[in-house]
C-alpha cells in the first residue's frame, strides 16, 4: 500500500473496491493485525495492535476482531454449533468480564438462530448450502463481539438471496456500533455500505460518501 490514511467510524460499513492485485487484502490483513504496514500506525479502539508483543496482539485480535473469508473455512467433522463455538476453544473470550460471564453455547446458539440457522445447528457443513456456510462463518466471526468485522468478498460464492442474508447481517452488526470492511469485487454487495472506497495500486483512488456519517470516533 501506498500512503493510505483512512478513518472508519463506529458503526460504519465501508466497502473496497478495486482490481486484483491493488492492494485489498494487504490492507484487510493490515487493519486486522496481521500484517505489519512497512510504515504508519493502526490504532483500534484506542489501542495500536502493532505496538503490542505477538502474543498481546493475538489476544487482542481473538478479542476485538472478527474475519469472514470467501471460502468459508468451516470444520467439516463439526456441527454448526461446535463451528460457531470454535473462538472460545482456542483462547479467552474476550477481556470483557461480561463476555466471559456468558454460557458460550448461549451465544452461538442466539447467533445461530439470528442468522435463520436454528434447523441447522446439529448439522455438518458438508449437509448445507454455501449460503449457510457464509452465514455459519459470520456466526462465527460475530462470536466474540468484536468491534470491527473484516470481510474477504463474503458473498463471491453466493446467489442473491444467500448475498442479501449476509448484508444484512452485517448491516445490522454496524447498527449495533460495530465496523464492517468488506473487500469485495460485487457492485450490489458494495451498494450496501455507507462508503465505498476505490483501490488502484496500493492507494485509495476515490471515495462515495454517504449521506449522514455515524458520529462516534475513530475506529482506525
Amino acid at each position: 500500500m501506498d500512503d493510505v490514511s483512512l478513518s472508519i467510524a463506529a458503526g460504519e460499513f465501508i466497502a473496497v473496491c478495486g482490481p486484483s492485485g491493488c492492494g485489498k487484502t494487504t490492507l484487510l490483513l493490515t487493519l486486522g493485525a496481521l500484517q505489519r504496514p512497512d510504515a504508519g500506525r493502526l490504532s483500534i479502539a484506542g489501542r495500536e495492535p502493532y505496538a503490542m508483543s505477538a502474543g498481546q496482539r493475538a489476544a487482542f485480535r481473538g478479542s476485538h476482531i472478527g474475519f469472514v473469508f470467501q471460502q468459508y473455512f468451516l470444520l467439516p467433522y463439526l456441527s454448526v454449533l461446535d463451528n460457531v463455538r470454535t473462538p472460545s476453544l482456542v483462547g479467552s473470550v474476550s477481556d470483557n468480564q461480561s463476555k466471559a460471564a456468558r454460557d458460550d453455547v448461549a451465544i452461538a446458539t442466539e447467533l445461530i438462530e439470528s442468522l435463520g440457522l436454528a434447523d441447522r445447528i446439529d448439522h455438518l457443513p458438508a449437509q448445507l448450502s454455501s449460503g449457510q456456510c457464509q452465514r455459519v462463518a459470520l456466526a462465527r466471526a460475530m462470536f466474540n463481539q468484536p468491534s470491527l468485522l473484516l470481510a474477504d468478498e463474503p458473498t463471491g460464492n453466493l446467489d442473491p438471496a444467500a448475498s442479501d442474508i449476509v448484508l444484512e447481517s452485517m448491516g445490522q452488526f454496524t447498527a449495533g456500533g460495530g465496523v464492517v470492511v468488506m473487500v469485495t469485487h460485487d457492485a450490489g454487495a458494495a451498494a450496501a455500505a455507507h462508503r465505498r472506497l476505490d483501490m488502484r495500486a496500493g492507494r485509495l483512488t476515490s471515495e462515495s460518501q454517504p449521506e449522514s456519517q455515524p458520529e462516534s470516533q475513530p475506529v482506525s
